[in-house]
């Protein structure tokens, strides 16, 4: 689903080159669910960003289901991304003037899908989320929990191939952090390939494989013992 080869990236600042990612080689198969863990300054964000199509690389090659993510348009990157990926933050990154159910059938629009449909398939979701009573409920009137399914939600609803998710437990107490890992194994049992940056040790021993960065390189990659 997944392949990464030889992988650099750098960003210039000023007269600097911060060299990120030195070389990536990483293969994630499809349904696989994968934490990536490292220090802040290892390269796990850039490589999400590289991994969401959000970010352009250097050196190296990036495919992702096959196809190589390399000198896209942005039209052709914002396709790639509405119709393969689905993105979970730890910021919930909802839109505030927008109820529940508009948060969730935003893709959906971005697809050309009517407003009837939508909301209809939206509300599906919330159900599945245990948030169909929640609905019509603006961002300021849910919890940190409820705020992180809703996005989850979202992230599900254009049916991706793979989620990533950027510390999606990192703004949630410890109890409600396993129930939003418990819903990602869930999900991922329906063959969605997942890919989790997290600094929490607990939350990455939920997942089946753990990738260690340091100083923009792999420094291990196991199977997980859960």
């Amino acid at each position: 689903m997944i392949e990464l080869k030889g992988l650099h990236k750098s960003y210039i600042t000023g007269n600097n080159k911060l060299h990120v990612l030195k070389g990536l080689d990483l293969t994630i198969e499809q349904g696989e669910l994968v934490s990536v863990m490292g220090s802040s300054g290892s390269g796990k964000s850039t490589l999400l960003n590289v991994l969401g199509i959000l970010d352009s690389y250097d050196q190296g090659h990036y495919k992702l289901n096959n196809t190589l993510m390399s000198d896209l348009s942005e039209t052709k990157a914002a396709q790639y991304r509405n119709n393969m990926l689905g993105f979970v933050f730890q910021s919930f990154n909802l839109i505030s003037f927008k109820n529940a159910m508009e948060n969730v059938a935003l893709p959906l629009y971005y697809q050309g899908v009517s407003r009837k449909k939508r909301n209809s398939i939206a509300l599906e979701y919330l159900d599945r989320m245990g948030l169909k009573d929640w609905a019509e409920h603006m961002p300021n009137e849910l919890s940190g929990g409820q705020k992180q399914r809703v996005a989850i939600a979202r992230a599900m609803i254009s049916k991706p191939k793979v989620i990533l998710a950027d510390e999606p437990t990192g703004a949630l107490d410890s109890t409600t952090s396993i129930e939003v890992m418990d819903l990602f194994r869930e999900i991922n049992k329906e063959g969605i390939t997942m890919i989790i940056v997290t600094h929490e040790k607990d939350i990455s021993e939920k997942t089946n494989r753990i990738i260690h960065l340091k100083d923009g390189i792999i420094e291990t990659d196991l199977i997980s013992k859960n």
